[in-house]
């Protein structure tokens, strides 16, 4: 036998033993190797829960961990019919192949999708569990979700960043980081609903001052005002934000020591093309502080929280009084023809609820109302007593969400088609604020929440950053990081005459401070 032939029958000899391997590991991972297996009665602990969830066809997959002990792993995907997606483990750790699972949620609208969960055991017997359920919804979410990621401590901002994640896949991009600005805050991004044509950040900087980035058709300009919580009226053209005189203090004992305290704010009003800054009295009144708001689809209502002044001093946290503060719900009607504000009426009362009321959000239809409340104050991601609550604009009734948690849940969105909502949530381990979201039906029924999707499903286990201000956009930030960075470094800003003092800090060299979270 020549070499050439004697070489060629071992590489033969070669692929037929790989053959046999693959051949042999296809039959021990395939769903006809489990022949034989026991059926247990209850299902399969997994995390995170993505059990008996509504989901959007456009969500990455959920891969999860099976918190079942055992050698082997089989997870089979379906909904009721032939197509399926099968994956075979020897780890806990399920990975979803994504291309399988959109071809699987598209086509499935409107139905039951599946997990069956098989595990060995060290006797290498296969227990079957009962199959979790999910609902694919009709209605997709919006694409894109806006955030923020920082640390969750009081005393540190300089690794603060806005970032965007991609729904359907798990990609993440940076909009915005404070490192780009000498380890700036940021804070406070808004768009003019769910459209990221137009958006703001509110910045804060000792060495570049504390100023507002407004980007809209792709071009950043600065303007020399600090913008708190921002509400876009409809037509694009006006913006109300609030200036907060922001402190924090400590409680010595509980869970969460931290709290934060307005000693004043007030509501400005933004008109884009006068770059002008207007006061009106509605929004200004010095005996109330005046915070959150947000604007009816229609731009004929502005909605706000307001609470009285309980102290003199507004230069120092009050030693009492501070945990008697409650906000109301207001709203005074806007006519953006004639420019005219009418008067402030409460839509619900402090002293009604018994409780603080923060937060409101108008769903884009302006049927539903969803807000927080929470024992006092104005910053409920550091109260545990803080739930989500839902109005119906028609009758003003309104009842506490059946999702909400031992734990503080605040800031939140709705989708551009009113089905689903975004929000914050301490949930999972009642320290660091996640994302969840949540499907709204057409009754205004919110549905059981799940986690924002990571391709680790280990990800949050370990994940030391806290995600806050969750906001839902139509597609992806249009201006890019390098843009934002250049404004927020330049010394060519629009002057603003703010008609009323603010708390922020405007001197570059100033020590500012940022609420967190």
């Amino acid at each position: 036998m020549t070499r050439g032939l004697k070489n060629r029958w071992i590489v033969a000899g070669l692929f037929g033993g790989v053959a046999v391997i693959v051949g042999l590991c296809y039959a021990l991972n395939s769903p006809e190797a489990i022949k034989d297996y026991v059926e247990v009665g209850t299902q399969p602990k997994i995390s995170p829960d993505y059990s008996d969830i509504v989901i959007p066809a456009n969500i990455a997959p959920l891969n999860f961990t099976i918190l079942e002990e055992g050698q082997r792993y089989f997870t089979r995907i379906h909904a009721g019919g032939d197509e399926s997606i099968s994956i075979f483990s020897k780890t806990s750790q399920i990975q979803i192949s994504p291309r399988k699972w959109w071809d699987l949620l598209i086509s499935h609208r409107g139905r039951k999708v599946f997990f069956e969960v098989y595990v060995m055991n060290a006797k290498k017997e296969w227990r079957k569990f009962q199959s979790i359920s999910n609902t694919i919804a009709e209605q997709d979410i919006d694409g894109t979700l806006v955030y923020r990621r920082m640390l969750p401590i009081y005393n540190w901002w300089k690794d603060i960043g806005i970032y965007q994640r991609d729904l359907a896949t798990f990609d993440e991009s940076l909009v915005m980081h404070g490192r780009s600005f000498n380890g700036g805050c940021l804070n406070c991004h808004s768009f003019v609903g769910n459209d990221p044509g137009t958006m703001t950040i509110g910045l804060r900087s000792a060495s570049y001052g504390s100023s507002t980035l407004l980007a809209r058709d792709g071009e950043v300009r600065k303007i020399g005002a600090k913008w708190g919580y921002t509400a876009w009226h409809p037509n694009g053209k006006l913006a109300v934000y609030s200036i907060n005189k922001v402190r924090q203090f400590f409680h010595a004992g509980r869970m969460e020591v931290r709290d934060v305290i307005d000693l004043d704010s007030a509501l400005v009003c933004y008109k884009v093309e006068e770059q002008k800054a207007i006061s009106p009295p509605p929004l200004s009144d010095k005996n109330r502080l005046e915070t959150y708001p947000t604007w009816s689809p229609d731009g004929q209502w502005l909605y706000f929280c307001s609470g009285p002044i309980l102290w003199e001093d507004r230069n120092k946290v009050p030693p009492v009084n501070y945990n008697k503060l409650k906000y109301d719900l207001c709203r005074v009607h806007y006519d953006a023809q004639t420019n005219h504000w009418g008067d402030v009426e409460t839509v619900l009362s402090a002293e009604k609820t018994g409780l603080s009321i923060m937060l409101p959000r108008i769903s884009p239809d302006g049927r539903f109302l969803l807000f927080c409340m929470c024992e006092y104050g104005c910053f409920p991601i550091y109260q545990a007593s803080s739930d989500l609550y839902m109005m119906n604009l028609l009758t003003h009734q309104y009842h506490k969400l059946t999702i909400n948690s031992p734990y503080s849940e605040s800031w939140h969105s709705w989708s551009s088609n009113n089905r689903w909502i975004a929000f914050s949530s301490r949930r999972r381990d009642g320290r660091f604020t996640r994302t969840y979201l949540s499907y709204v039906d057409r009754d205004g029924t919110a549905h059981k929440p799940f986690i924002l999707p990571q391709r680790d499903p280990t990800y949050y286990d370990s994940q030391l950053e806290t995600f806050s201000v969750p906001e839902l956009i139509s597609s992806p930030v249009k201006v890019g990081q390098r843009a934002l960075a250049r404004a927020a470094r330049s010394d060519d800003c629009i002057g603003v005459d703010v008609p009323i003092t603010g708390a922020t800090p405007k001197t570059k060299g100033s020590d500012p401070w940022q609420e967190r979270e």
